[in-house]
């Protein structure tokens, strides 16, 4: 009997540790998405900010 509620204990610790590792890579895989578009189009964005910029400025 202890031993079938030990095992119950057992899985739901290893449940938890395996939900924790999916949304670490959920997370990981966003940041990834993230990083590529800011490279992709990091340099336009840059340029609307300094036509807005130059044209309150002048």
């Amino acid at each position: 009997m202890h031993g079938i509620i030990r095992r119950t204990g057992d899985d739901s610790r290893g449940q938890q540790g395996q939900g924790m590792v999916e949304y670490a890579l959920i997370l990981v895989l966003i940041a990834v998405v993230v990083i590529a578009v800011l490279i992709v189009l990091g340099n336009q964005v840059q340029n609307v900010f300094c036509n807005v910029a130059g044209a309150i400025g002048g």
